[in-house]
């Protein structure tokens, strides 16, 4: 036979699709984790100070330590649902004047760099939210 989408209905509307290619669509609403998926992490001590969440995404607070103008700090997310094949999404959500990158993803963990992209010296409890999309390497 032929292949056809396979296609959920909830409503009696269409919600999602996964077409003859195995791309999965969302045909309204959103794509995304759901709740109780998630978690949250507070950055203890200082900003360089590593955070534990074992959630595929979540919110992590980061302590309010003084970061000097263009100065940068790394610090590491402990999280066993991350492995070297996925890819691991960083937004701020508290604080402007920030950047926040994903600069290494390792089986168990990612680290992030901050850089302060202002004149001043904040000491902003900066928070935000990451998502770990999970991919393969075969």
């Amino acid at each position: 036979g032929a292949y056809v989408p396979m296609k959920f209905y909830t409503g009696g509307a269409e919600r999602l699709r996964i077409d003859t290619t195995g791309n999965v669509l969302a045909t309204s609403g959103a794509l995304g984790y759901g709740v109780g998926a998630g978690g949250v992490a507070v950055q203890a001590t200082n900003k360089f100070t590593d955070v534990t969440l074992n959630k595929p995404c979540g919110r992590i607070i980061m302590n309010n330590a003084a970061l000097a103008a263009g100065a940068y700090v790394f610090f590491n997310l402990m999280n066993s649902t991350i492995s070297t094949a996925d890819e691991v999404s960083v937004t701020t959500v508290v604080g402007i004047n920030y950047r926040v990158e994903v600069v290494n993803i390792w089986d168990g963990g990612c680290a992030f760099r901050v850089t302060n992209t202002s004149a001043y010296s904040p000491s902003d409890a900066l928070t935000i939210n990451f998502k770990v999309f999970k991919g393969a390497l075969s």
